[in-house]
């Protein structure tokens, strides 16, 4: 991520990894979310190891049909967006970003006409 160094202190969890599910980027939220695991470690892993079933078969489906998938969760009081979507370089698959934000519970929604 050294070319978009604004990553690396992003507020939110980003890990990439690339077509074959191997672990490229991880920026600092991600490295401390996932420090248990092995923080920056994970590097040069594979996505689908990090993942027990049936997350892994799903992740695994979505990696293959290059589809997102977008859901909340919430864990230890903490309400988080995942946003899981295929990374695209010049039109071609090059592998997958999780994005992992924290939200608030009471968050507003604005339905924008126009």
């Amino acid at each position: 991520m050294a070319e978009n160094e604004w990553v690396k202190e992003f507020p939110g969890s980003i890990i990439a990894c690339d077509e074959n599910g191997i672990i490229t980027d991880l920026n600092d939220k991600a490295a401390a979310s996932y420090a248990t695991e092995g923080g920056r470690a994970l590097l040069g892993t594979n996505v689908l190891d990090c993942h027990p079933e049936p997350a892994r078969t799903k992740l695994g489906e979505l990696m293959a049909g290059r589809t997102r998938n977008v859901y909340t969760i919430e864990k230890a009081g903490v309400k988080k967006l995942i946003f899981q979507v295929p990374r695209m370089e010049e039109g071609k698959f090059r592998g997958y970003v999780e994005l992992s934000l924290e939200i608030p519970f009471d968050m507003p929604h604005f339905l924008r006409r126009g």
